[in-house]
């Protein structure tokens, strides 16, 4: 007696294949689209940071009476030994620092509490409002910070008067070029603020009101909170440009003996590289500059997410 074997289904090995094909082609596209970015990428970070790392490992030094000029010589970690040494760095990453104290807090409170308002039912005519606050950052740094430098001018300025202080005085120029930058930057954090606000849902504020809470509890309690993250990544970015901060001093520093060639870490590079000439010490500043700002956009991150948790 014998069995019959059930028959088999043919499967066609094009069935088996499709969906392979399908995700190569997938995989493939996602490649092509990227390669724009990573050409991008290579290009303007890499090239750059990798070339900076080389520059500063050499100096270039005379020999003998110097008639052949100066030479390429390998100088190992003496650049950044003479940079962190200098106390003009120092000096200016003191600057930054109060300049960053100055800052950051008045410039994304000042954000915040616009976007709030904008957000909220008691200012008309939003639109107009977050234009005219938005048209300081659409004007040129440089020519912003013109604008300020005559204004804080003893001689033509009417701010000497209206304060009876000098703007441009040791005491008080770094509180002008905060100032400066504040003015600058208000209109485009509160235009990120306020954009965040528009996605927190309408039903958590509506219950909130239900429950008796007014404006202000609710613009701190639930407002706020949510947009915790957004808030986290533009003091992120507000560092890194506190500690860049380079066009509003260079501007003054026409106008005013008080702002030095090196009153900050980027004036320190400038005038290291395009004045001194000494491109090993400028590229071993720029160097230990990015390593500054990583690690303080580490701690800014990492604790955002403690706070976020």
């Amino acid at each position: 007696m014998s069995v019959l074997a059930p028959e088999r289904t043919p499967v066609h090995e094009e069935t088996i294949s499709e969906p392979n094909v399908r995700t190569r082609k997938k995989d493939f596209a996602g490649l092509v689209l990227a390669v724009p970015f990573l050409v991008l990428l290579v290009t303007t970070v890499l090239v750059p940071v990798l070339y900076a790392l080389y520059l500063s490992l050499f100096t270039e030094r005379l020999h003998g009476l110097g008639f052949s000029g100066p030479e390429h010589v390998f100088a190992w970690l003496g650049n950044y030994v003479s940079v962190i040494t200098d106390k003009a760095f120092h000096t200016g990453l003191g600057n930054v620092a109060l300049f960053a104290l100055v800052h950051i807090p008045s410039m994304l409170v000042g954000s915040l509490i616009l976007a709030l308002l904008l957000d909220s039912a008691v200012v008309r005519l939003r639109q107009v409002w977050s234009l005219a606050v938005f048209v300081p950052y659409a004007v040129p740094v440089v020519i912003g910070g013109l604008i300020w430098a005559y204004l804080y001018s003893p001689t033509i300025g009417p701010i000497k008067n209206l304060l009876g202080i000098d703007p441009l005085s040791p005491s008080a120029v770094l509180p002008s070029i905060a100032n400066i930058a504040t003015w600058q930057w208000v209109g485009y954090n509160m235009i990120i603020f306020y954009t965040a606000l528009q996605a927190v849902p309408k039903e958590i504020i509506e219950a909130a009101r239900a429950d008796g809470a007014g404006g202000f509890r609710t613009a701190w309690s639930i407002k706020i909170p949510v947009i915790r993250p957004t808030i986290f990544v533009a003091v992120v970015f507000t560092v890194i440009g506190s500690l860049q901060l380079f066009t509003e001093p260079m501007v003054l520093k026409g106008f005013t003996g008080t702002v030095t060639s090196t009153w900050t870490p980027s004036m320190y590079v400038y005038e290291a590289a395009f004045v001194a000439g000494d491109n090993g010490r400028a590229a071993a500043a720029s160097v230990l500059l990015a390593v500054i700002c990583a690690l303080l956009s580490a701690v800014v991150m990492r604790f955002s997410t403690r706070r976020s948790r």
